[in-house]
């Protein structure tokens, strides 16, 4: 018979004993500086949130007189001309920022994605500022890209700040700027959650405990810093919705397929219009020719302005018809790839939400053809996190990001069955994401 003391006293030897067997690493692993610049990461990522928020509600008070509620309503209120105008003056102004940074400093900052994932280049904090300020002004004259680019990448300059003058590791550098990107993200949406799986799932490729206690740690931080002076409420309203019962699983299990085929779809625009962005001083006239074009298209559908929250509230709320809902639905993706083929830098995130919002919606419309009832935000709520997760390769982040954007918990199943159909068909098609579509050819 074995000795119990003699096999607590090995046990008590062996440092492996106290470690949790699916455990790689352990969290005293990191000494107590990376600690230390983790907390300053999330600090600053919460201020460069804080900062280009700023920088966009500015120039939208500046060039369409907005104040709060819906930026396409204060949009459409103004005579054509002068929406017109305004987008002009958005793609000269984008366009001239744009080629003054590639002749003066030889790039935008450097991509956080790029630098973490294949441990080469660097972030420069002035760059990414500039680079990051000028995105937003893009995204506040009616530019149909993201305004989480500049946040995301000012915390990833935080992190890379903090870390290129310590003493860590290049692991532990390289940690600290993928968390302060998705601490940015964080911030300015108010899903610290969101942002921490965002970290793990597309910077990392990993969700083990020393990478997710890091990212919780730069994500809550930097959230609770930017409730200074940005929104603590949901981004999205949407009313009271009941449990799912069997139409809602079914469309579940329809609307992941088809997301899947649209997400794959739309990566792939995405990818060309990256791969044939000008150069020179063509940036001083696309964008001036493609946002003047989406300020004419901009007369018929306003809600195509901008990085696309009105339009995804538009099509939580439920009544839209369904030939509004086929042309938004169409537009939104190619004047996004159009605004990003111009040169335009921005997020994709949100555009790319309102696309699957709007494709849900639509599809709603068609599934109670077939299937009679009531419309509601299910069908819009299904169809955006189908088309994020697969779009972003990210569904547990994907789901996360739904339900702290709505305040919804009452569709967790139908969201993960929607979110991981559309993945797996998605990756069928096209094996690249949102965020690797953009990158440059090896």
């Amino acid at each position: 018979m074995r000795d119990r003391r003699s096999s607590g006293s090995s046990a008590a030897s062996d440092p492996r004993a106290e470690e949790q067997a699916n455990v790689p690493g352990r969290l005293s692993d990191l000494p107590l500086l990376f600690w230390a610049m983790a907390v300053l990461t999330g600090v600053g990522a919460g201020l460069g949130a804080i900062l280009m928020m700023a920088v966009l509600r500015f120039v939208q008070h500046l060039a369409l007189n907005y104040h709060s509620g819906e930026y396409s309503k204060a949009a459409a209120t103004h005579g054509s001309l002068r929406l017109v105008v305004v987008l002009a003056v958005g793609g000269m102004v984008t366009g001239v920022g744009l080629w003054l940074l590639h002749r003066s400093s030889k790039g935008t900052g450097g991509e956080p994605t790029e630098v973490v994932w294949t441990h080469h280049g660097s972030i420069s904090v002035v760059r990414t500022l500039l680079s990051g300020a000028l995105s937003e002004v893009t995204v506040a004259m009616g530019g149909s890209i993201g305004r989480e680019a500049a946040p995301q990448r000012a915390g990833a300059a935080a992190g890379a700040l903090l870390g290129r003058h310590s003493r860590l590791t290049p692991e532990q550098r390289t940690l600290l700027i993928a968390c302060g990107a998705g601490a940015g993200l964080a911030a300015v949406y108010n899903v610290p959650l969101a942002g921490a799986l965002f970290t793990m799932e597309i910077y990392l490729g990993s969700l083990t405990l020393t990478m997710v206690v890091p990212a919780l740690l730069t994500s809550g931080i930097a959230t609770a810093v930017s409730w200074l002076t940005l929104p603590q409420h949901a981004v999205y309203s949407i009313p009271a919705l009941a449990g799912p019962n069997l139409a809602i699983m079914v469309f579940a299990l329809v609307i992941g397929p088809l997301a899947g085929l649209a997400s794959a779809g739309y990566i792939y625009l995405i990818g060309w219009a990256s791969d044939h962005r000008p150069r020179g001083r063509l940036l001083l006239l696309e964008p001036l020719l493609v946002f003047t074009a989406l300020g004419l298209i901009a007369l018929s559908y306003p809600l195509l302005l901008g990085n696309g929250v009105d339009l995804a509230q538009y099509a939580f709320t439920g009544g839209a018809g369904i030939l509004t809902l086929l042309a938004l639905t169409a537009l939104k993706p190619i004047v996004t790839a159009a605004c990003l083929r111009s040169g335009a830098t921005g997020g994709l995130f949100t555009p790319t939400l309102s696309f699957g919002a709007a494709f849900g919606a639509l599809a709603g419309h068609i599934f109670l053809v077939l299937w009679p009832g009531p419309m509601s935000a299910t069908y819009s709520l299904l169809g955006a996190v189908a088309l994020l997760a697969a779009a972003i390769e990210a569904p547990l982040t994907g789901i996360a990001m739904l339900i702290e954007l709505t305040h919804t918990v009452t569709l967790v199943a139908p969201m993960v069955l929607a979110a991981v159909s559309a993945t797996l068909v998605s990756r069928r098609f096209n094996l690249r994401s949102i965020y690797s579509a953009r990158l440059p050819p090896p």
